[in-house]
């Protein structure tokens, strides 16, 4: 029988990480994964596959130049699906190779097969032609991620009515799309049809949607989503769906129906835990699929066994479930890090794209802390000219009390690179003063936060540091 240091379970983001990681410090490791190919749901149906999709239409509808050119401006005329699934396999083929190489230049053993715990030092693997045979470890880490949520009462059926990993399988493109769910999926893939031109309506049952998101970032983006002909439906659930011949059909609960061709449903997300076999070691998993651990650590109820990325649930990012990955592994062998830093950026790859680090504007407020505010609209800066950019904007707060920033808020193009500043500032305890002083390139849409410092440093009605 096999003997592995470490036995990771799922080649996610957060898997891949903690066996590169064990790795390199020279355990032996093996990676188990029942997909047809490595990567994971982060590069098959989830992050790399939406992202890829963003991009291609953004690029082929001439999105990005109709501040100049007017809505009806399109690179190509006929965009079909073919356009958009050509350049996606291109796109993840790469990423499985980069993944396949980093394994064997790390001298990690991958095997394609289903793995359930047998008991807290041994998993059985099954593979496709039912071969079964066994492994023991000393230590395993689970990063099975997880899969769209499908209520028994939504009739599923690959032709009207899709969740958000069948949505890459389309035949063809809606001529009426709508998506039940305004999370960061349904989101990301209402605006990407729509700057497609197809019509799109989303229904979310609570009062808004990216309820995380500072207030008014979130009631801008609305505001640009319906300002381009998207249909928003708030605080409204759904009573009933049904598929017919040639449509969909929504009854919403206040009674109104809506008939469309396809329906994504994109409700939240359940973990891939069933087959696992965690009753045999006495781990247990909630109603979603989460598996609870040790937020510092990420060891489960038994302790040489540990749990990463989207199955522990929030924030459920690639991003941070890499780093998650990181401190498993050198936890395992012993090797103690820091404290990671308890702000990192969130990103949402909406048309236009969200981006958001720290504390919003209501958390601010909660807290008790007085603050000041400013904020820098794209269109105020020259970049912004320059690339015909009408919409979008950076808000930044900070504590009147030292002036220190305590969170950056952006909604528009290029939102998800133009955190970092943001964040840097934030976890090096920046304030107000590093804006106001220091030189930016210009023209840039990151002069943005030169704009938004000084405006915040009007408000405040400071002097700056140097005539002290």
């Amino acid at each position: 029988m096999d003997h592995y240091e470490m036995v990771v379970i799922g080649s996610g983001p957060s898997g891949r990480r903690a066996a590169i990681q064990s790795a390199k410090l020279g355990k032996s490791v093996v990676v188990v994964d029942k997909g047809r190919r490595l990567g994971g749901v982060s590069v098959h149906t989830g992050t790399i596959p939406s992202k890829t999709l963003r991009e291609t239409v953004l690029n082929l509808s001439g999105w990005r130049e109709r501040g100049f050119y007017g809505r009806g401006y399109r690179v190509k005329q006929d965009i079909s699906i073919e356009d958009l699934i050509q350049r996606l396999k291109k796109t993840l083929d790469h990423e499985v190779e980069v993944l396949q190489h980093q394994f064997m230049r790390n001298a990690v053993r991958s095997i394609r097969a289903a793995a359930a715990f047998k008991d807290k030092n041994t998993v059985t693997l099954t593979a496709d032609n039912g071969a079964v045979n066994e492994v023991r470890f000393d230590h395993a880490l689970i990063s099975v991620g997880t899969r769209p949520h499908r209520p028994t009462n939504i009739p599923f059926d690959d032709k009207r009515i899709f969740d958000s990993d069948e949505m890459l399988e389309l035949g063809h493109l809606p001529r009426t799309l709508t998506v039940i769910g305004g999370g960061v999926i349904g989101v990301e893939y209402a605006t990407i049809f729509s700057a497609l031109d197809v019509p799109v309506t989303l229904i979310e049952q609570r009062d808004t949607i990216l309820d995380f998101v500072d207030r008014e970032i979130s009631d801008d983006f609305i505001h640009q989503m319906r300002d381009r002909g998207m249909t928003i439906r708030l605080g409204v659930g759904v009573k009933d769906v049904t598929a017919h011949e040639d449509y969909a059909q929504i009854t919403l609960a206040d009674g109104r129906v809506i008939r469309t061709e396809i329906v994504l449903y994109a409700a939240g997300r359940t973990g891939n835990v069933g087959s696992l076999g965690l009753e045999a070691v006495g781990i247990e998993a909630d109603s979603r699929g989460r598996i609870k651990v040790n937020p510092e650590t990420f060891q489960t109820s038994v302790p040489n066994i540990y749990a990463t990325g989207d199955v522990i649930g929030f924030p459920s990012l690639a991003s941070t479930s890499m780093e998650q990955g990181r401190v498993a592994a050198c936890h395992a062998f012993g090797v103690h890090l820091p404290p990671p830093p308890e702000t990192f950026p969130y990103g949402i790859y909406a048309v236009p794209e969200i981006s958001t680090v720290g504390q919003s504007e209501e958390e601010v407020r909660k807290s008790g802390v007085a603050y000041e505010i400013g904020v820098a609209r794209f269109r105020e800066t020259s970049r912004g000219h320059i690339m015909g950019v009408d919409s979008g904007f950076l808000k930044l707060i900070f504590a009147l009390e030292g002036r220190r920033l305590l969170g950056a808020h952006i909604v528009g193009e290029g939102a998800t690179e133009l955190i970092h500043i943001g964040q840097a500032v934030i976890n090096l305890g920046g304030t107000v003063d590093f804006f106001v002083n220091n030189t930016f390139n210009y023209p840039t849409l990151a002069e943005a936060y030169k704009i938004a410092g000084l405006d915040a440093w009007n408000r405040m009605g400071q002097v700056r540091p140097e005539a002290d």
